[in-house]
């Protein structure tokens, strides 16, 4: 498993962007978000060692974790990332989006049906969001589809836009301000998922849960694993 960070920083467009930890972080460090940049890292997976092979290593690739793939500052720069990822092919690059919208306009034109090693992650986390991007997501030619409910902030229905996805992946907010997740929610998101044989995962849980109507407080440090000990994933 490799990092991939061609550029970093980002803007907030979202309701699930309101704690977002990339601008926590950066407040902290006095570094200013919304300068987008690219990093040091720009041609990471294109490197080679003294004996030609590659530095990154072969397996998944975590692209733009620190910023997001499709964002319009980066239009500049990403159509040489996209000829180090066809040039990769023995690497898996996965990214989030909450910007599905300009997919059609940032795609290579060799683009077709899809990059065999290419996955997209559309995030949601209401329900106007969800019918929003997920609307545009099962129209567009990809060959490997994920959704990301992270943070859930209210029960919603994806179940229609099911088709065709992967992995659904569900997690709460990590903030000492978090808003709560109910665990209910999750639930009806990981039924909706079984309905559809659609593979689940519950990533974290959140720093304020919420299981039946009793509030808890956790500690960031266990959410992931409060959220594993659950033993609700479902393997399609």
């Amino acid at each position: 498993m490799a990092m991939w960070n061609p550029w970093r920083g980002c803007k907030k467009c979202s309701a699930g962007c309101l704690h977002c930890y990339i601008h926590k972080g950066d407040m902290k460090r006095g570094v200013d978000t919304s300068i987008i940049e690219k990093t040091k890292d720009f041609l990471k997976p294109a490197e080679r060692l003294k004996n030609g092979n590659y530095k990154m290593k072969s397996g998944i690739v975590y692209t733009c974790f620190s910023t997001d793939f499709l964002i319009e500052e980066a239009d500049v720069w990403r159509n040489e990332c996209w000829n180090m990822i066809k040039e990769r092919q023995d690497c898996t690059f996965l990214f989030l989006t909450k910007r599905i919208e300009r997919f059609a306009s940032c795609v290579p034109d060799d683009w077709g049906d899809g990059y065999e090693n290419v996955v997209v992650c559309c995030t949601v986390e209401t329900q106007k969001n969800a019918d929003k991007r997920l609307a545009v997501f099962e129209s567009l030619p990809i060959k490997h589809k994920c959704i990301t409910a992270q943070p859930l902030l209210e029960r919603i229905n994806i179940e229609p836009y099911l088709d065709n996805i992967e992995l659904v992946v569900v997690g709460g907010e990590s903030d000492t301000n978090a808003r709560p997740l109910d665990y209910a929610w999750v639930l009806k998101i990981r039924e909706q998922c079984i309905r559809k044989n659609v593979s689940f995962e519950f990533r974290q849980c959140g720093t304020h849960f919420i299981k039946d109507g009793k509030e808890y407080k956790l500690q960031t440090k266990d959410l992931c694993a409060q959220a594993r000990k659950a033993g609700i994933n479902f393997k399609a």
